[in-house]
This record gives structure tokens, sequence and C-alpha cells, in this order.
């Protein structure tokens, strides 16, 4: 599903209306009907239904959409902020076909919304995409009201967007609408498809509106939500001849004195992720803990102590071979010349690579060794190490997941999985998707180690690093989403998304 930026979407509405001659009046009746048909079915037996209208597009879709429930019969009233008069184009036609079909309106205040609560409807049809600074004055009076008469129990539809929240997402200035559904036109906006609009938007549903598809089609780099069926389409498939070695040998360099868990939780991913065989390099003091978590792993111990560096190269080149992926990172120990290390093993192995964790601090202040991989590299940062790989603070990638994920995957021509709440995988060539599956549950130790290993014996089964990073994305969130039925979100332990990897593959039979 193709989300939208503010300015592509004032884009694609301009070129529907220049180039293609689609009529601005007929993209505000499609969205009105959205709007109206949402009203409806919050509204209880005896409500009444509020519209708070604003100036522009999301003002007009408002009068639109209240005139066609007072056509209805349903008992319906204008506030205005922006008063008809000021308003121009199809908003201003809008206004004065309502008022030509007998509708009430009036100036908005906080007291003509004090009335509304349960069974009652509130459409906010404010701001919508055109938020360009915190709501003042009238505005910001406006969505307190709003939300006040949702606490009293009326049900809120938002028109487009949530008043107060920014369409490229991030959060939101001041004050926001806290709505129950909200129709959004044409497609989805970043701001809803990631926290915190993700859960301020209610139920988002998005509506066709006579936008020609090509528009669409022909936006680049594109921006996406992953969906079910997608991803179901690019698993490789398991056939009956197959054995082993059809699935492929992923290698796990991972693992350290006190941190074997890290190492065994990755390479229990690649096996429930369905790799043919796991094999784990890591210090000969380890093998044996990593070992004893599953009987169906192999090691390559690495001889010597400490910190991974030039002297581990030679053992890992030849661990590396046959590999058809490897997977560095998880609790390895790490010291001043395992950047180095890791260089080299990227550049001479050609295998696809997936860094996590440690491996990403290693590289932190000097990528460069990104920049001479001889195969696919996947990068599966969490905002601390995203950060420290640009250069930025962590606020600075969280204002911007999206932007920081496409600079890090073009600087260095790697796929990048920015993980945390709307997890983004971006392409080098600017191509990036959201993750919808997931929940807070997910925020505990080790289930980024059961990532990379779900991820690493995806590149093993031959998907292209692009796809195992975005099944990888949703299939591990869709894992954590089914394990809360069991355990709550505060029990879940990483070592419970192994079972709901398997219940995501007996779903969907792999």
């Amino acid at each position: 599903m193709r989300i939208l930026t503010a300015a592509e979407t004032r884009a694609v509405d301009r070129e529907a209306i220049e180039w293609f001659g689609v009529p601005g009046l007929l993209l505000m009746e499609h969205a009105a009907r959205a709007v109206a048909r949402a009203a409806l079915e919050g509204l209880g037996p005896a409500g009444r239904v509020f519209v708070i209208t604003g100036g522009g597009n999301n003002g007009g879709d408002g009068w639109a959409a209240a005139r066609l429930l007072l056509a209805g019969g349903v008992a319906t009233r204008v506030l205005a902020v922006k008063e008809p008069a000021g308003l121009s184009g199809d908003a201003a036609t809008n206004a004065a076909l309502y008022a030509k079909f007998g509708g009430e309106a009036a100036s908005f205040s906080s007291d003509a919304l004090g009335g509304a609560g349960r069974g009652d409807v509130v459409v906010d049809a404010l701001l919508g995409t055109g938020l360009s600074r915190p709501p003042e004055g009238t505005f910001r009076e406006a969505i307190a009201a709003m939300n006040d008469a949702r606490e009293r129990g009326a049900f809120l539809v938002a028109v487009d967007m949530p008043s107060g929240l920014p369409a490229d997402g991030g959060d939101p200035p001041g004050a926001v609408v806290r709505a129950d559904r909200t129709p959004t036109f044409g497609a989805l906006k970043v701001g809803l498809a990631i926290p915190p609009g993700r859960e301020l938007a209610g139920a988002v549903e998005v509506v066709p509106i006579s936008w020609p598809p090509a528009l669409l089609d022909g936006l680049s780099p594109a921006l996406d939500l992953l969906e079910e069926g997608q991803i179901r389409a690019r698993l490789p498939r398991r056939e009956s001849r197959s054995h082993k070695g059809s699935y492929g040998h992923c290698l796990v360099v991972a693992g350290s004195p006190g941190k074997s868990g890290a190492a065994a939780l990755a390479a229990r991913g690649a096996l429930v992720g369905g790799a043919g065989l796991v094999t784990v390099a890591t210090r000969s003091e380890v093998a044996a803990q990593v070992l004893g978590h599953a009987m169906e792993l192999m090691a390559a111990p690495l001889a010597g102590e400490g910190a991974l560096g030039d002297g581990d190269v030679p053992a890992l080149l030849a661990a590396c071979e046959g590999k058809d992926a490897v997977l560095v990172g998880p609790g390895i120990p790490r010291g001043p010349r395992t950047r180095d290390a890791i260089g080299r093993l990227l550049a001479e192995v050609r295998a696809p690579f997936v860094l996590d964790a440690d491996a990403l601090n290693a590289l932190a202040g000097d990528p460069s060794p990104l920049d001479r991989a001889a195969g696919e590299v996947v990068l599966t940062p969490h905002p601390g190490e995203m950060a420290r790989l640009l250069g930025a603070t962590v606020a600075e990638v969280q204002a911007d997941r999206i932007g920081a994920a496409r600079r890090l995957a073009a600087a260095h021509g790697c796929v990048v999985v920015l993980k945390g709440a709307g997890t983004v995988v971006a392409e080098p060539g600017g191509d990036a998707a959201i993750c919808p599956t997931g929940n807070a549950g997910l925020a505990t130790a080790g289930t980024g180690d059961v990532l990379a290993g779900l991820l690493a014996a995806l590149l093993a089964q031959g998907m292209r690093a692009p796809d195992a990073a975005r099944a990888a994305a949703y299939v591990h969130g869709e894992a954590g989403n089914r394990m809360i039925l069991r355990t709550g979100m505060a029990g879940l332990v990483a070592s419970d998304l192994l079972e709901g990897i398997r219940e995501v593959w007996r779903a969907w039979s792999r």
C-alpha cells in the first residue's frame, strides 16, 4: 500500500485536476461520502452530528459531508472556525450548497459543542494535512473541545488526518485531535502509518477518490506499507524433493563470555527462519554454551580471547566458505580492530551479510568498510545504533526515521532495517517501507537477535536483500503479535518469538 507525504498528496491532487481533468468537486464529493459513512457508523439512535470546519479542502470536505448527512435525515450542525464568507473554490461551493439545503451553521464556540456526548458524532474537518505550525487561538480551542466531547462519549471522526497531527510524521507540535476513526483520501499518509499518529487516528480507512492510478504508480522514490499478501508471495517455498542444502547454510558470528544468549537467539532465529544449516562462530569458551541451546546447531570455535580483530580473520574467512548468508554482531566482543576485521570479511566474502548490534557499533564513526562490500549487506540498527552510524542524535533519528534510514542506505549502498515502533526498511535507491506489525512487548532484550537470525535465514534461502528485510521485519512483528495473546506484553521474552515465528509459518502453510 502506497504511503504519501503532504507534498506528494498536494501534487497528486493538483495533477489529477490539472492534467487529467478530474473535477475538484468530484474528488471532494468522494471524500465527503466516506466521511458521512464513517459518521453514520458511529451515530447513536438519537444522535446528532457536529461538523467542525476550517478552511481549504479539509473544511470543504466537512461542509460536503454535512450536506450529505442532512440530506439523509441526520440531525447535523456545522460549527465553522473559518467563516463561509472567507472560503474560496470548492470549499465555498459546498458551504453554499449546505446552506441551500437548509443546513444549520454557526461560528465555532466551545459552548456550542459542550452538549455533544454519548451517541453523538463529532467530525474534525479543521486542518487535515495542512498543518504548518502548532494550532493556536480558536483552532487550539476547537481541538480541545472535540477531545472533551470524545471524553464524554462522542464518536470522533477525523477528515483525512486528525487536526494537529503532522502529515509527514513526528510528534504533534501542539494540541492534537484523538480520533476514533480516520477516513484518509487517495492513499495512506506517513503520519498515519507510524507512531504516534497510528494511535491518535483510531481506525484508519484508505478511501479511493478518483485519483488516476498512474499518478501513484509514478511516484519515486516510493514509500509503502508492508502487507501480508505481498510478504507471503515473496517467501521461498518448501519443495517436496528438497533437502537441507536446498535452504542454505548460515554462519552466525556472535556471542562472547556473558553474552552466549545473544548468539543462541540469533542462531535459533535462523533455524526457525527456515535455514537448512546454521553454524555459530564464537570464542571456544562460549561455543559449548551456545550449542547447549539447540542440538541442531554447529560451531566454528574461534581460538584466543578478547575482542574480535585481525587475528580472527583467517578463521572467519574459512568459516565463511560455502555459506549462503553471514550474520555478524549479536554479543560479539568488540575492540579497536573489530572494524577492520569486519571490513575484510565484507570485502572478501560474496555471500550476503547481516550486520547487527556490536558489528554496527564497531563501524560507528567510520562506516566506510560498507562501501567495499562484495555482496549485499543489510544493517539492522536500533535508534541508538543508527544515531552513531549517522553521527546524529537519537532525537534527530526519531524525528525523521524514514529520512534517516534512507540516508544511511543511500550513503553506503545497503538495505537498512531501522528497528522500533513502525520499523522502516530502506533501500539504496530510496524506496522504503513501513512495517505495521509488532507491539511494545518486543521492547525487551534479545528480540533484535532473533530478527537478525530470521533475516539471515531468508537471505540464505535465496531472497534478495530488500525482499528478505521486508519479510523478516513483517514476520518478526507478526510473531510478536501472536505471542502476546499468550504472554501479555510485559511477559513476552525474546525466546517466545521462536514459537511465534513457527505459528506464522503454520498459519501461512510454510
